[in-house]
């Protein structure tokens, strides 16, 4: 299409032109590309549709004000609608008829190419039919082609196959027959240079110039190495084959002279290598070094090369090892301390690893086999330099005669043992980073400590042993020098004792604890499996028990010894019913500071069994933090020292029941006394005078309570759980019956029996701190008791209907009223009793 195509210049051509003289021809090629159907149209009517739309403009604009006058006018728009189309002399759209001529013509013409359009389809699908038969006939063909190129292609590939197979058969025969000419060819060159070291034993003068050229070293100790083995072979063959006596005998006699040729060339010749080794190691030369290390390989691997080369390290010389032993162990004659010997062994290790590091460096540049080489290097170090170290660091000691304390005694050995035990294990680990083959670093390692190991337990016991010696001294030691400054020494069988058995302390105790932890951590560092861990922690915590136990058993029996002077002394001044009153003046004064001595030994031996029950849990607490996780993996151990710490505390425990025995006759020897001293006999007779009775407690009940308040108020402090309540269930026992057998000396009026329950109610009210319950009843029945002393005769009956249990006291009660025999109450009362 012409003027579609043209775009704008059909814009701009006339209307008439557009409408008449070029009437509008349509392609097929305007609907190929990018096809707009609003472009078409839009260039369709371009040319008619400017003047229309100028006048659709002007007309809009007055088709708004009639529909306004329409809408207001209420339906007269009408008429002057009517009057006004009357005077148009135009109709509304003229390009109508142009327009519908166009679209007429526009779409006769798309018609037209709908058709031809359907037509070329068809042509078109007739022609692809035709090529498509084409096309399928022809790629049958193709496969049937293609099918004979493969099957041609799979006997080709076959045949190739066949003969390849047969070449490398060929190929591998041919190999194998140069590969047996060379060695026929080099057998006999070895077998020529073999005639030349069998001519004479000795004899080396008349060898090929290849064994004396010092540029072909290389090639003649390979040759000599083959020759060597060459000849060994031999030998073993003729051994194993049978044949004549003169034939073996023969043939082994060229042999051995050949081969002892052999050896001492090879001697030599390796002898002139290292030489220029040892030339080239001077000079630092690593080039010439990995040469003649390289040749050296080839006498027994090796070996000797690397051997030499190490052995030749300056590390090893014996200036060097003197200083080790200066840096580690300090000036001599001065005794090494442990903190100094690990800063000592730490600086050397680390010497010897950044020398070995550096070692390593030269010897993977210079050897074939540096692995070799560097397990020789290290094997040295732990074989030589550290052996002569531990040697005079670590000396063992005598157990029969241990060195004294004074000059560190087994503790110190232990000590540095450990610390070169660890030092030298952390050592093995750093040059096992740097490098050591397949050396056992660690198996060697622990080779170094195992003489120091087998006897490890034993030292520790007697070290234990010695240090629990010598703290015994120095208590001894400063408990004399205490007891001459007081001016006590010799005075009494107490100072004697206060010398072999020192008061308890738990600093003391746990000073022990800290042996021990200080032991077991040694037994966890020696001690690798933990079979053997738990051994050596069990025999190490049965020192600590032995001690514990020694320690507060002598400190209990030493506090005991002073509770059995006491009593002696209490009875040492009893006196008999006859004496003067100056004796009897002097008897209670001795007995007043029996009563003393008495009352501080009492509270010497409640603050040591205070302090054995710390020191006890001190153990107890230890054992459980610290040796429980060690002895639980092996079965039984746990339990086996459970058993033996309780056995062993258990001997402290005896001398304790024994030591609070005597407490109990301690206080109710001085409890007996003031009630004899202090209680008068008109005490519970007082007169009936119409005088108001005496409320407080008497003078004897007053004494025995402010001594039992006052004394036992270290066994409220020294005693714990069912020792507390035992103790003072006991005691509360023997208070009432002393009581019960002091009151029956006296006589007792109703005013007495009155003064006696108001003592029964101090004694009462005071054993109730006791928190005993059966001895507060006993107390409450002496109450009940003591009211027949005040009530009439005739209501003695009926007292004690309600309470049986305590007739047979109450029988005695009535018998020490004053009016027992004048009243007659044994007659009145029988028939109640029975």
């Amino acid at each position: 299409m012409k003027e579609i195509r043209d775009g704008p210049q059909a814009n701009r051509m006339p209307k008439s032109a557009a409408s008449d003289s070029n009437p509008l021809v349509l392609d097929v090629d305007d609907f190929k590309g990018d096809f707009s159907f609003d472009d078409l149209f839009g260039n369709l009517v371009t040319e008619l549709l400017p003047s229309y739309l100028e006048k659709e403009a002007d007309s809009s604009e007055s088709h708004g004000n009639i529909v306004g006058i329409d809408a207001l006018s209420n339906g007269n728009l009408r008429s002057n609608a009517g009057k006004s189309a009357q005077g148009l002399s135009s109709p509304l759209f003229p390009e109508v008829d142009a327009l519908l001529s166009l679209f007429k013509n526009s779409s006769t013409q798309l018609v037209e190419l709908k058709g031809q359009v359907d037509g070329k389809l068809n042509n078109l699908k007739k022609e692809v039919a035709v090529q498509d038969l084409k096309h399928r006939k022809t790629l049958a063909e193709l496969e049937k082609g293609v099918d004979g190129l493969f099957g041609s292609f799979a006997r080709l590939d076959s045949r190739i196959s066949s003969v390849g197979h047969t070449a490398a058969k060929i190929g591998d025969h041919l190999q194998s027959a140069d590969t047996q000419r060379e060695s026929a060819s080099q057998t006999i060159e070895l077998i020529k240079y073999l005639m030349e070291f069998n001519r004479s034993p000795g004899d080396l003068t008349a060898l090929s110039p290849l064994f004396t050229d010092d540029n072909r070293v290389a090639e003649a100790a390979s040759i000599a190495q083959k020759l060597r083995s060459f000849a060994d072979e031999d030998i073993g063959r003729q051994k194993t084959t049978v044949s004549s006596a003169v034939g073996n005998a023969t043939s082994s006699k060229g042999l051995e002279v050949a081969i002892s040729n052999l050896q001492e060339y090879c001697n030599e010749l390796e002898n002139r290598l290292l030489a220029r080794f040892d030339a080239a190691t001077q000079k630092h030369d690593l080039t010439r070094m990995g040469e003649y290390a390289k040749i050296l390989s080839q006498f027994n691997r090796g070996t000797s090369a690397m051997q030499h080369y190490v052995g030749l390290r300056p590390m090893f010389d014996v200036e060097v090892m003197n200083a080790d032993a200066k840096l580690v162990l300090g000036d001599e004659g001065a005794q090494p301390s442990p903190s100094n010997v690990a800063k000592g062994l730490s600086s050397m290790f680390k010497e010897i690893t950044d020398t070995v590091r550096k070692e390593a460096a030269t010897i993977a540049a210079v050897f074939p086999s540096p692995k070799d080489v560097m397990s020789i290097l290290v094997q040295r170090v732990l074989e030589d330099r550290v052996p002569k170290l531990l040697e005079k660091l670590l000396q063992k000691p005598s157990l029969v005669n241990p060195p004294p304390m004074e000059e560190g005694g087994l503790v110190l050995y232990l000590r540095l043992l450990a610390v070169a035990y660890e030092k030298t294990q952390e050592f093995s680990k750093d040059l096992r980073s740097v490098g050591c083959g397949d050396l056992d670093v660690e198996g060697l390692t622990e080779s170094l400590f195992l003489p120091h190991k087998d006897i490890y337990v034993e030292c520790e016991q007697a070290s234990l042993k010695q240090l629990y010696k010598a703290k015994m001294d120095e208590l001894r030691s400063e408990s004399q020098l205490s007891s001459e400054s007081s001016g006590t020494i010799g005075r009494s069988k107490g100072a004697s004792m206060a010398l072999s058995n020192p008061e308890i302390s738990v600093a003391v105790v746990t000073e022990f604890v800290r042996w021990n932890e200080e032991a077991t951590s040694r037994c966890s560092l020696f001690s690798l499996q933990p079979a053997t861990l738990a051994a050596s922690v069990k025999v190490v915590f049965t020192c600590l028990l032995d001690q514990v136990s020694q320690y507060t058993t002598g400190g209990l029996e030493r506090a005991r010894d002073g509770l059995t002077e006491a009593a002696a002394l209490r009875e040492k001044h009893l006196l008999g019913t006859s004496v003067s009153r100056r004796v009897a003046a002097a008897a209670a004064s001795a007995a007043e500071n029996a009563a003393a001595a008495g009352e501080s030994s009492f509270r010497s031996f409640m603050l040591a069994v205070q302090r054995c029950g710390s020191s006890v849990a001190i153990l107890q607490q230890y054992f459980v933090n610290s040796l429980s996780r060690l002895l639980l993996p092996v079965d039984g151990a746990h339990a086996a020292s459970s058993e033996e710490m309780a056995t062993a505390m258990s001997r402290a425990e005896n001398v304790a029941c024994k030591g609070l025995q005597q407490c109990i006759e301690t206080v109710m020897a001085e409890v007996e006394r003031l009630l004899s001293t202090e209680q008068k006999a008109t005490d519970y007779r007082s007169p009936d005078d119409g005088i108001i009775p005496d409320h407080r407690p008497t003078s004897a009940c007053a004494c025995v309570v402010a001594y039992l308040s006052r004394v036992l108020e270290s066994a409220f402090t020294g005693l714990e759980g069912l020792n507390k309540q035992a103790f003072l269930t006991e005691l509360g026992n023997r208070l009432h019956k002393a009581l019960l057998n002091h009151w029956q000396k006296l006589t007792f009026n109703p005013s007495g029996g009155l003064r006696l329950k108001r003592d029964i109610t101090e004694y009462g009210e005071y054993v109730r701190s006791f928190n005993a319950p059966q001895i507060d009843e006993k107390f409450e029945q002496l109450g009940i008791i003591a009211n027949v002393f005040i009530v009439a005769p005739e209501s003695l009956g009926p007292l004690f209907e309600g309470t049986p249990s305590i007739k047979k006291d109450a029988q005695r009660f009535i018998q020490l009223r004053d009016d027992y025999k004048s009243a007659k109450l044994a007659s009145k009362l029988s028939s109640l009793w029975n």
